[in-house]
């Protein structure tokens, strides 16, 4: 795995964000305490439409979805595969969202594979690698702050920020 660091322009992940409506996120948890399960909820409640998939928990509903054993029992291509696995895992994952016909590859963050999102992209597919959508999303719509929450507190100060959130009973 490459040791360089990871920059995306914002025009791309926005572009990304907006166009994308529907999100097959693999390694989706039944867990409401991972970090999966919290994006997968935050996501849903923006407006797109997330299909969990894990093969331990096929067959079972989470958050009002059908959990899904891989990508090939989609009903149809979702124009985003996210990847919440291990980077030694995603280079699968990306193989089969080209075989399904998806848009985008999105890795997680702390999950990068290269030579997997080479050649995604040399088939045609956007990749975001080392991202969190939800933080994407949040950070250029102007949802949330130093948390990953919103606070609707504003102050330049983060200790400042989170003493005035404290007192509100919003943290």
């Amino acid at each position: 795995m490459s040791t360089e660091p990871l920059v995306y322009d914002d025009a791309k992940i926005r572009k990304i964000l907006e166009q994308v409506k529907t999100i097959a996120m693999v390694g989706a948890s039944m867990n409401d305490m991972r970090p999966s399960y919290f994006a997968m909820l935050y996501l849903q409640g923006k407006g797109f439409r997330v299909v969990p998939v894990n093969p331990r928990h096929a067959g079972q509903t989470l958050l009002g979805e059908e959990v899904r054993p891989d990508l090939a029992s989609l009903p149809g291509p979702p124009d985003m595969v996210q990847v919440f696995r291990r980077s030694e895992e995603a280079g699968a994952v990306a193989d089969e969202a080209v075989r399904i016909g998806a848009k985008v590859v999105w890795m997680q963050l702390g999950v990068r594979d290269d030579a997997a999102a080479a050649r995604a992209e040399a088939a045609g597919l956007e990749v975001v690698m080392d991202r969190c959508p939800k933080i994407e999303y949040g950070r250029l719509f102007g949802e949330i702050g130093w948390l990953g929450v919103n606070r609707r507190v504003i102050s330049s100060k983060r200790g400042q920020a989170m003493q005035l959130t404290r007192k509100k009973g919003q943290l």
